[in-house]
């Protein structure tokens, strides 16, 4: 499986993926979900908002366990953030089926259309319409950097964008959901432990921040007379990052446009969009209000407007407990199976306030995520089969 998934949309000179949603690397994607489902002989369907699954048993009985990820990707991310969860989900069937072990409960696999936002700015779209969370208005109003809307681009894709928005009903079906992940840190790692289970996922958004100065040549015009919006954003970045250290928590401008984008002309805007994550919602509503107010303070320097949008923002998700707990018995007969949280956003944290969730990590060695050097050892990989197949079994056929 991982052979066949291992070249779809990966760029030759980055090394990287580029898996957009509703792009052909996307249809690609499932397409061999697709395949994998009806090879297994599983029921396969495609939700009202893209997401796919494939079913073992009845959907219409309920109390489901359902498990899998996503098989979409940033620019240039890496290979095993989302489709590890989902290769080892079909994995885990197999080896459920392989240990005769005889499901008394639905079982699911599923990909989560658009989880990580590359292409539409919003990460876990899917997901979010799925739970209400996103309503369809708004979603087919995304645009892309071309000004592709979401609902064209699903159109083109041959997915219905009129049929969109939220899918109680579905959700109703779930009794527990379940989500292999690769670990996007070091802490497996550093406790050399290949497996652990989630605790919690930090609270995290996204915030817009434009700055407004005015165009000019760069060869003539005097420091003094310059309304430079990029001297604002400048300081605004290194703020975030001060600002972020003193909290404990993390701040990070990782995308940036700029106007008129030339290399002889003072710029008239520069848009910058904000990462923040912290361990609690407090602590990163201050961090967000200081970044902001460093920004402000240095455009009313700079001559220079500032403005600031939210575009996305989750709360913080304590997996259900006793779920929670559940994996960490059944995981944890030999030793204690570490449980930790985490600062990265899942399709399992938009989910969890609907239906009971939780997730399972796989060692990450160097901790890199969002990059080629993404990485996990087969050993690991398949360790995490393993412990998903255990999970399986305990929830769905004891």
């Amino acid at each position: 499986m991982w052979r066949e998934l291992a070249p779809i949309g990966r760029h030759t000179g980055s090394g990287g993926y580029r898996r957009y949603a509703w792009t052909p690397a996307d249809a690609d994607c499932r397409a061999w979900f697709r395949a994998q489902a009806e090879d297994r002989g599983l029921a396969y369907e495609t939700d009202r908002n893209g997401n796919q699954w494939a079913w073992l048993g009845d959907p219409a009985a309920g109390d489901a366990v359902v498990t899998g990820s996503h098989l979409d990707s940033v620019p240039d991310g890496g290979a095993f953030d989302g489709p590890l969860g989902v290769v080892s989900s079909f994995a885990a069937l197999d080896e459920l089926r392989a240990r005769g072990a005889r499901p008394r409960r639905p079982l699911a696999v599923v990909n989560f259309v658009d989880e990580e936002g590359a292409r539409f700015g919003l990460a876990c779209v899917g997901s979010r319409l799925t739970a209400g969370q996103l309503t369809a208005q708004d979603a087919r109003a995304l645009v892309d950097a071309d000004g592709v809307s979401l609902a064209h681009a699903m159109e083109k894709a041959g997915q219905d964008p009129d049929a969109i928005g939220a899918d109680p009903e579905r959700l109703a079906r779930v009794g527990a959901f379940v989500e292999l992940h690769v670990e996007q840190g070091r802490a497996l790692d550093l406790l050399d432990r290949p497996v652990g289970v989630a605790s919690a996922i930090w609270p995290h958004g996204r915030w817009r921040f434009d700055f407004r100065g005015e165009a000019n040549h760069a060869g003539t015009t005097r420091i003094e007379d310059r309304r430079d919006p990029m001297l604002t954003y400048a300081t605004t970045v290194l703020a975030a990052r001060k600002k972020a250290r003193l909290a404990g928590a993390l701040a990070t401008f990782g995308k940036v446009a700029v106007e008129p984008n030339g290399v002889n002309a003072i710029a008239s805007q520069v848009r910058g969009w904000l990462d923040s994550r912290a361990a609690d919602e407090g602590t990163l509503a201050e961090v967000v209000t200081a970044i902001e107010q460093a920004a402000r303070e240095r455009g009313a320097r700079d001559g220079v407007e500032v403005s600031v949008v939210r575009e996305s923002f989750t709360p913080v998700v304590e997996f259900a407990h006793e779920l929670r707990d559940t994996l960490a018995a059944l995981l944890g007969a030999g030793a204690p199976v570490p449980v930790l949280p985490t600062g990265a956003g899942h399709d399992a944290g938009i989910l969890s306030a609907a239906v009971p969730t939780a997730m399972l990590f796989v060692r990450n060695p160097s901790g890199v995520s969002h990059s080629p050097a993404e990485s996990a050892a087969e050993d690991d990989c398949l360790a995490g089969v393993s412990a998903l197949a255990d999970v399986l079994e305990g929830l769905a056929c004891r």
